[in-house]
């Protein structure tokens, strides 16, 4: 028998900790206890850990689409499934998702493989969407959706009033700091949504992954400072790489800018190459860095 998972409540609102307070590959599970309708927002793999209180969910309105928001979703073949419209097709089947993720053959097949294997993927042809300002009343409680594009063309947070808790999905303000290295990803998107979500009317945040919860909006703000001046790091990283030269991107890729030297998966590279092309896009309008020859980039 596994030992209970830890979970924190808010009126309505239990959050299920997963691993590590959430920690890739796990994530925190977020369920809210409508007096009409259980809602879930994501299903990480936690999900699978905590028995009937998930288990009752009607609803899940997942944040984005990813395979670590979506690995509980076979506990629930009966449940609605919701997703912003621009992350729709990749809930609803694999090429979806494959083009979301932007990877082609044969790393394709390898990541299909993956998240079957640790993420219990299974497409949800089922799934519907919905759009910036959907509502759902559940009874009692209500549920909200704020388009905050950037780690995915349909990134949201999920507000529950009246608790007033805030489902940040993975604007996850970890150390790592904001991904942005798939297909559908936007750095300026990113940029722009992390100067409006601390504007969002709560009182408690919660991260799918690595901070869990923070009900505290002065410890919430100086996370969020910190998480947005990785951005801003990164850029001066790429900088300094081209200090001894030009490089191609390829050249930088292979250095790595976001990612350990000695991490390895199967989407690294196609992460980095999206990454550190949106960066150099970034600083070339900025001025700071030009294009020296047909595929190289140079400081200015």
């Amino acid at each position: 028998m596994t030992d209970p998972v830890r979970h924190l409540d808010f009126g309505r609102v239990s959050v299920f900790l997963g691993d590590k307070s959430g920690k890739y590959p796990d994530g925190n599970q977020v369920v809210v206890r409508g007096s009409d309708t259980r809602a879930a927002f994501d299903t990480p793999l936690v999900a699978h850990r905590i028995g009937a209180e998930f288990a009752a969910s009607e609803l899940v309105v997942l944040g984005h689409a990813h395979e670590d928001h979506m690995a509980g979703l076979p506990l629930l073949p009966r449940a609605q499934v919701q997703v912003h419209e621009l992350d729709l097709d990749a809930v609803r089947s694999w090429d979806g998702l494959r083009r979301h993720y932007g990877l082609d053959e044969p790393l394709a097949s390898a990541m299909h493989d993956k998240i079957r294997r640790e993420f219990f993927y299974q497409p949800r042809p089922d799934a519907v969407g919905y759009r910036d300002g959907a509502l759902w009343e559940l009874g009692r409680c209500r549920v909200r959706a704020l388009h905050m594009p950037g780690h995915t063309a349909g990134h949201s947070v999920l507000l529950v009033e009246p608790e007033g808790v805030a489902f940040l999905g993975d604007i996850d303000l970890s150390g790592f700091g904001p991904y942005y290295g798939d297909a559908t990803s936007s750095l300026a998107a990113f940029r722009r949504t992390l100067a409006r979500v601390a504007e969002v009317p709560a009182g408690t945040w919660v991260t799918s992954h690595h901070r869990g919860v923070y009900t505290d909006r002065v410890a919430f703000r100086a996370a969020l400072a910190a998480f947005t001046a990785r951005i801003d790091e990164r850029s001066e990283r790429l900088l300094a790489m081209l200090d001894s030269g030009p490089k191609t991107v390829d050249e930088l890729v292979a250095t790595r800018l976001i990612y350990p030297s000695d991490y390895a998966e199967i989407w690294i590279d196609a992460a980095e190459r999206r990454t550190i092309e949106q960066h150099l896009e970034e600083l070339q309008s900025a001025g700071r860095v030009r294009a020296d020859a047909p595929g190289r980039f140079a400081r200015c």
